[in-house]
């Protein structure tokens, strides 16, 4: 299965320590090579090292031109760094559209400050798309550089940025169907031309060896579906190059059916090569990922760990308006603009806009790839209107006064030339101030945007309290330094994911699963251990040396981010590798509702995800008064109690709740076996002190 993220989280703190000694570097090994315990995880070969070369390559570039500068910072300003150089590429690739600078310096600016890209590019932003962004846009703006020309030059740019987009970023793939895409349209409209043949077959050749060198990559590009459209392309521009050389030669009766009992013979031979591929397995089929971008409701039948991320929902409508404001509406002017023109370089245009608003609304994550296009097209459409209306018009040559007439002739054309340039100017000044309000306006709503919704650290929460000040809920941090201090550096932590990177990072303790775990039945594992009764769960934490269970729980507070509202994808991603032992029906009442209080199902009641989210909970409360503020339901008075775990640490505000496995007893046995063993012993010696039963006659 396809990577969930980057995988790069878990190595920030290992460049961060890396200079400094060798202990510490050590360490920061041991603790990645603990990840996935117990399977293990080869670091190189299992996330794009793009990230982590990019900043290793500044930090001692910087040092060999002595500048002292510590790791730390160049991994926090990485992101706003490379979005100067985002900004840069995007005025590059906008000035190939138009021939007005005006509208490259527009959408640079807008690309430095859309919120679409800006999440990804603030302070601390330390993932992939913080360099990803920049190299697809300059690797299209070399795209489009090379078909103008025609240039081997260009050609062999091209494919250099795109291998390091590549190892930069899994979304390579959009550029990698996207110019294949653009080459196949160009010659479907009879737009085929030997610059287009040399600037293709230079980008695919090198561009697939380039990306072939990427340890994480490999052998995909010729053995994946998501890359046969690439080599597709490839074929059929050698038998158009072909066709257009024949053409030359043959007559033009003959080379038409020379033409196409070649096109014929070849498709059919590539069809059935493709197939016969496909099913002896040397070809790898369509990913789980692809299908969710076509049927988005196919990951959450068939792959519920991709339908489970966040990143990968349905964008909502206000979504758009939120991250690209007012280029909204001059997004789909500006792709009017490229029709009326249709240049190859217009046509490339209009396919990315096609394509990345389809993406951008099926996954919430790809707004990163419509933004800069959604940036240049405005821009156009912006600086169009702009020089219509600043521009300086000469004054109109007075005419001479006719012969009989001309006192009066001459005072209406003036009077004409007076109202039209009174008029005239009225215009301009309504446009100008009215677009100079709007761009106003958009720089106030990304000031905002940037300040209250991506500038917050993820494992510190603010919230405002109800006479307006700030609150600050620290509680991830303070769990993960409790981790890191009161428990044995080789302590396995057992969570949900989503917490992989942060326990690995903050707290320097091995984890079950992180956000780059690819092994979907290692995943699903903890989720039935997640779901399942105690004396299902015991074992299998056992059976994984877990030492500690971790759980994010928001009732008390009212956070909806908690486990409990994640809980039934744990339940589905086990389902789907254990149908006859975890049912997700079992967790719903009757009537179809998904609660937690006196009506949950005992399913629900036992589960272990439960247990420890409300162990001890309603002591917080009077008796029979407990309510969990994210559900809006009061839990019942006598809450769950626990028998294979016991509490160890629980938060200030409780959103972490840290639990410690028991050990087995001298003999060996679970702590269920005994305390039944216990029970039983215990009945026996009752009944022995009782003596026989007496039997009654009837």
């Amino acid at each position: 299965m396809a990577s969930i993220a980057s995988g790069t989280g878990s190595m920030i703190v290992g460049l961060s320590f890396h200079h400094r000694n060798d202990r510490g570097s050590m360490l920061i090994r041991e603790s990645i090579s603990g990840t996935w315990h117990p399977l293990g995880r080869v670091t190189g070969g299992t996330l794009y090292p793009g990230l982590m070369v990019t900043s290793g390559v500044i930090y001692h570039l910087l040092r060999f031109l002595t500048i002292p500068v510590d790791i730390r910072n160049i991994c926090v300003l990485l992101a706003p760094g490379f979005s100067g150089l985002t900004a840069l590429a995007t005025y590059l690739l906008t000035c190939e559209m138009t021939p007005s600078p005006s509208a490259g310096l527009l959408a640079a600016a807008f690309m430095g400050i859309a919120p679409g890209y800006i999440s990804r590019s603030v302070a601390g932003s330390y993932d992939n798309e913080a360099i990803a962004i920049f190299l697809l846009v300059f690797t299209f703006f070399l795209w489009i550089k090379a078909v103008k020309n025609g240039s081997i030059m260009w050609g062999t740019l091209t494919a250099l940025f795109y291998g390091y987009m590549v190892s930069a970023w899994g979304g390579y793939v959009f550029i990698t169907n996207l110019i294949p895409l653009h080459v196949f349209i160009l010659i479907c409209m009879g737009r085929y031309s030997s610059r287009l043949y040399i600037s293709y077959t230079t980008w695919y050749a090198l561009g697939t060896l380039a990306s072939m060198q990427i340890p994480f990559v490999g052998f995909l590009p010729i053995r994946n579906s998501d890359h046969m459209s690439a080599l597709g392309i490839f074929g059929l521009i050698q038998l158009v190059a072909f066709a257009d050389f024949v053409r030359a030669q043959v007559p033009s009766r003959q080379f038409q059916m020379l033409l196409t009992s070649i096109i014929l013979v070849i498709f059919a031979l590539s069809f059935i090569g493709l197939v016969l591929l496909t099913v002896s397995g040397v070809i790898a089929p369509w990913s789980g990922r692809f299908y969710s971008l076509w049927d988005t409701g196919y990951a959450k039948i068939h792959i519920p760990i991709i339908a489970s991320v966040s990143e990968h929902q349905p964008t909502a409508w206000p979504a758009f308006f939120f991250d690209l404001n007012f280029l909204v509406w001059l997004f789909p002017a500006g792709v009017y603009m490229c029709f009326r023109n249709l240049k190859d370089e217009h046509v490339f245009i209009v396919i990315y806009a096609v394509l990345a608003s389809y993406f951008a609304g099926v996954m919430v994550r790809l707004m990163l790839t419509l933004t800069p296009v959604v940036c240049v097209t405005a821009a156009m459409a912006l600086s169009s209107v702009l020089d219509t209306y600043l521009r300086v018009q000469p004054p109109p040559k007075e005419a001479a006064p006719a012969k009989g007439n001309g006192n009066s002739s001459e005072g209406l054309r003036s009077t004409r030339g007076t109202v039209f340039g009174i008029h005239s100017m009225f215009s301009k000044v309504f446009m100008t101030s009215g677009i100079a309000v709007y761009l106003l306006l958009f720089v106030a709503h990304c000031t905002w945007v940037t300040s209250n919704a991506y500038s917050s650290p993820s494992v510190v929460l603010a919230s405002r309290m109800p006479d307006g000040s700030q609150f600050i809920i620290d509680d991830y941090r303070e769990a993960y330094y409790w981790l890191r201090q009161n428990t044995p550096r080789n302590a396995k932590i057992m969570s949900w994911w989503d917490y992989g990177y942060q326990i690995g990072g903050m707290a320097d303790r091995p984890t079950l699963v992180d956000n780059n775990t690819w092994n979907n039945t290692h995943i699903a594992t903890v989720g039935k251990a997640m779901s399942s009764r105690e004396e299902v769960s015991y074992p299998i934490l056992r059976q994984h040396d877990v030492d500690y269970v971790l759980v994010v729980f928001g009732g008390l507070l009212g956070y909806s981010g908690d486990d409990i509202n994640k809980f039934l994808w744990m339940v589905r991603i086990a389902e789907g590798i254990w149908p006859d032992q975890v049912k997700e029906r079992e967790f719903f009442t009757p009537n179809g509702e998904y609660r937690v209080d006196d009506a949950a199902t005992p399913t629900m009641r036992n589960s272990l995800m439960y247990k420890m989210s409300y162990y001890n909970f309603n002591r917080l409360f009077p008796g029979g008064q407990a309510m969990d503020r994210v559900r809006g339901a009061r839990l019942p008075a006598e809450g769950p109690q626990l028998t294979t775990l016991e509490e160890a640490f629980t938060s200030e505000n409780w959103i972490i709740r840290i639990y410690k496995v028991k050990d087995l007893d001298n003999v060996g046995r679970d702590h269920n076996s005994a305390v039944a063993f216990e029970k039983g012993h215990k009945k026996k010696r009752a009944t022995k002190r009782r003596g026989p039963p007496v039997l009654r006659a009837e």
